[in-house]
């Protein structure tokens, strides 16, 4: 058997959120082009650099929006590796994109938004889970192939990142967003065991960066917790 495929190769999967983006207006921004790090998500970006950076990275790859591109940046960096892109990693549709639509904000009120609120089991807002699991599972398998034996990092969005966790834990995929363990600039990272996930692991190494309404399973505060995109 080639031992590059051996079934006891061990593969390291990080599968990280950008960091802070720059939105004054609070727009839910979705797959909207020109939405980019704000000073404090390029802070988040050189941080996780930093803790990367004695790791065995030898893949390196984004979704295409600019805030992942730019938080995937000076990890590629660090490792002196060109930055793939795979739009397999690319943020959940949503038919909230380009509004602002979060707590306390009353869009539940709003008769012209029942009709996409019908299904939260689909959801019928947005992109179903099920095809939100297909293609971060196509991205994962990619990246464990690209790095078989060393690790490699993916810089994608939370929604995604978290239905793909759910997914490997054997969660049901529809859930409270307020619950999702997915901070900014956080690392979900599987671990592969020739092909198979043996492990998932969750760390914050910018935890300290993070405004603290923003922390996983922080308690969401009026006007300050739109669904800004992610």
């Amino acid at each position: 058997m080639d031992s590059g495929t051996s079934s006891g190769d061990i593969t390291v999967v990080h599968v990280m959120r950008h960091g802070e983006v720059a939105n004054p207006d609070g727009i839910l921004y979705g797959r909207l082009p020109g939405y980019h790090l704000s000073e404090l998500g390029r802070r988040m970006a050189d941080r996780v650099a930093d803790h990367l950076a004695s790791r065995d990275v030898t893949y390196v790859v984004a979704s295409p929006l600019e805030r992942a591109q730019e938080t995937a940046t000076p990890i590629a960096k660090a490792h002196g590796l060109d930055l793939a892109t795979d739009a397999r990693l690319i943020e959940a549709d949503n038919v909230f994109q380009g509004k602002t639509f979060g707590v306390g904000d009353g869009a539940l009120k709003r008769p012209e938004n029942w009709k996409h609120l019908v299904n939260p089991f689909k959801p019928s807002w947005g992109e179903p889970y099920v095809e939100q699991v297909v293609r971060m599972m196509g991205a994962l398998d990619a990246a464990k192939d690209a790095a078989r034996g060393h690790e490699a990092v993916l810089v994608s969005h939370q929604l995604p990142i978290w239905i793909v966790r759910s997914y490997v834990e054997r969660r049901r995929l529809w859930h409270d967003p307020r619950k999702r363990q997915c901070t900014l600039a956080s690392l979900t990272t599987f671990t592969y065991q020739g092909d198979k996930i043996v492990s998932v692991g969750y760390t914050e190494p910018a935890r300290d960066l993070v405004p603290a309404h923003l922390l996983a399973g922080a308690k969401p505060v009026k006007g300050k917790d739109k669904a800004f995109g992610a």
